[in-house]
């Protein structure tokens, strides 16, 4: 927990020395970014792609996205050279940029926001050489996932405050009293309790849901993994049903989950990711939640997501839906 944490002040800290730049333009003025959620333009030398410091950046940012029913890469990485890269890529909404040169006095790593586009995440490598290059990603790969992470987030968070289904925020007030979350058009409430909510956005092909739910504080430590997975399955058998009778959601044992802690605008929560499954039927894909205490510290409360998109890849359809759990804020 503690590594976490400082891990993201780490980020916060450089990406306030980063947006002091001035070669940003005023954001007002900047296009809107261009290319598909979670994909990466690294701008460097095709024999440094091709060579360790290539190697060790796709081994971070295209490595698999953990607790999928499928292998995806974390990140779709696109190699552009420096020499080509023109106007049409500096609007790219991800954009690593490896300045290595010989000249370079002062080697490091920064982290922009929209410096040709909006909202743009631009992180600039500077470093004499390839090797060192590389070793200065390696020390801050952490930092760079976060920072896309983030800028990936943010934006989901934008758009859904523009297009957000206001209903939703209410019910999720009056369930809770003291905080609430919001939902882009498209969402809806699909059941409400005295201590259980969902609301879903079902298509045709893809299922991305939320349940939120509550439950008192038993004994110490309720964050373990044994006691976030036991009450998971006792709240998901009472009120999520699957086709057939005798059929409900669970959580699948064919994957360990994972429990981290993670400090977020002042609120720490514990993130399990997993998946999940239908008991007795065949339907399944990934889950995240976030749980934590009440403000009076009497109740647990989760946030949770989840995804069913047996045609599709997920990663995007998860993190679309796990950014929603993001927006969650006490009521002032």
């Amino acid at each position: 927990m503690k590594k976490t944490l400082s891990l993201l002040a780490g980020l916060a800290a450089i990406i306030l020395t980063g947006c002091s730049g001035n070669d940003k333009a005023p954001k007002t003025l900047l296009p809107n970014i261009s290319g598909k959620a979670g994909e990466v333009f690294v701008v460097i030398e095709k024999d440094y792609w091709q060579g360790k410091p290539g190697n060790d950046l796709r081994e971070v940012l295209a490595a698999d996205c953990p607790h999928l029913p499928q292998r995806e890469p974390l990140y779709t990485l696109v190699n552009v050279s420096p020499a080509g890269f023109g106007k049409l890529f500096k609007v790219h909404r991800n954009i690593i940029l490896y300045n290595v040169d010989p000249q370079v006095q002062k080697s490091g790593i920064v982290f922009k926001t929209d410096v040709w586009a909006a909202p743009q995440c631009v992180i600039q490598i500077s470093a004499p050489t390839a090797d060192s290059a590389d070793v200065i990603f390696t020390k801050n790969a952490d930092l760079v996932v976060s920072a896309l992470e983030q800028a990936e987030r943010d934006r989901v968070i934008s758009n859904t405050m523009h297009y957000e289904e206001r209903s939703l925020a209410n019910q999720v007030l009056e369930f809770l009293g003291d905080g609430t979350m919001h939902f882009p058009n498209g969402y809806s409430l699909k059941k409400k309790t005295d201590d259980f909510i969902w609301i879903g956005d079902e298509k045709q092909f893809t299922n991305q849901g939320v349940f939120i739910y509550k439950y008192p504080v038993e004994g110490n430590d309720p964050f373990t993994e044994e006691k976030i997975i036991a009450k998971r399955n006792e709240v998901l058998q009472n009120n999520v049903p699957g086709m057939f009778e005798g059929t409900y959601m669970i959580t699948s044992d064919f994957d360990t989950p994972s429990v981290k802690f993670v400090k977020y605008k002042g609120r720490t929560f514990a993130e399990t990711r997993g998946l999940w499954e239908v008991h007795n039927d065949y339907m399944g894909g990934p889950f995240v939640s976030h749980s934590f205490y009440s403000k009076d510290g009497k109740s647990i409360i989760v946030l949770e997501c989840f995804v069913y998109a047996p045609k599709y890849d997920k990663r995007q359809y998860l993190r679309q839906v796990e950014s929603l759990l993001y927006s969650f804020g006490w009521k002032e």
